[in-house]
């Protein structure tokens, strides 16, 4: 594309004082180039995020005297990528938020109560694992957390500080009898009689028994369940971190519960307590 062909930017919807010949395009530093290509799909974007139309031909052109290949289409995600390629080449750095989609941040407002679920940690060794479980649970608002003998407790420096605050909100307690928690129990374990978690259907109220990290459910509490489910494994190890394994089952489960009905909301003395 030789000449003296002008890029117009659209409309004027994009006034960014770039209406350039090739050549005087051409007498802009690399860097510069880049930066204005960048300023282009910027514009794009705010265009394709309303869904309106946008000038695809003005950045090819700008491409072409650049000696780079053309784009045929854009989606949000490689508009986005193109443009910090962009911004690569011109060394600058902008910030994320001024392109995608803002990325919420601090804690909130909870939606709704925690469910009547116990969730029972048999010999959980690691605090960090207890930490994150707690965080999983007050997250989906699974229910409350039963640390059995030999498995931190909330007073525990790291379950605290790896719980980030969910110690203070899940309702939490120390060598509860299995027999007074909810039925039916429901084991979470490795085993061939296991039924796959995607395949299983959880009650509204029950109790879910989650193992030691080496050993896994002791066999006295394996002898009281009623149901034993796991994590469907596609790889060669046998089983996954049972914190990894319980938010798996956590958002099973609040799935569940979302399609039996809605989230109890929490009341205003409940949201002043919180």
């Amino acid at each position: 594309m030789g000449g003296k062909r002008t890029v117009f930017l659209w409309r004027g919807v994009l006034q960014l004082s770039l209406t350039f010949t090739r050549r005087k395009f051409l007498q802009l530093e690399p860097k510069l180039r880049h930066k204005k290509c960048a300023e282009l799909l910027r514009k794009f974007y705010d265009l394709l995020a309303k869904k309106e139309p946008y000038d695809l031909d003005s950045y090819n052109t700008l491409l072409s005297w650049m000696e780079l290949l053309p784009q045929e289409k854009f989606d949000l995600k490689t508009l986005a990528d193109r443009y910090h390629w962009h911004l690569e080449a011109a060394k600058l750095s902008l910030k994320e938020h001024n392109l995608l989609p803002a990325i919420r941040t601090g804690d909130r407002i909870a939606k709704c109560e925690f469910a009547n679920i116990a969730i029972y940690l048999d010999r959980v060794r690691s605090a960090y694992n207890v930490g994150s479980i707690l965080r999983t649970t007050e997250a989906l608002r699974i229910g409350s957390v039963h640390c059995a003998d030999k498995t931190p407790f909330i007073d525990n420096e790291k379950v605290e500080r790896t719980a980030m605050g969910a110690a203070q909100i899940v309702p939490c307690y120390q060598n509860t009898p299995l027999s007074a928690l909810p039925r039916p129990i429901i084991v979470m374990d490795t085993s061939d009689e296991a039924i796959p978690l995607s395949e299983f259907l959880f009650p509204p109220s029950f109790t879910l028994v989650l193992g030691n990290e080496e050993y896994g459910v002791s066999t006295p509490l394996l002898a009281e369940a009623d149901h034993l489910i796991e994590v469907p494994m596609f790889g060669s190890k046998n089983s996954l971190n049972v914190a990894c394994a319980f938010a798996i089952a956590a958002a099973e489960i609040r799935r569940q519960l979302s399609l039996i009905g809605p989230c109890s909301d929490l009341g205003p003395e409940r949201l002043r307590e919180e």
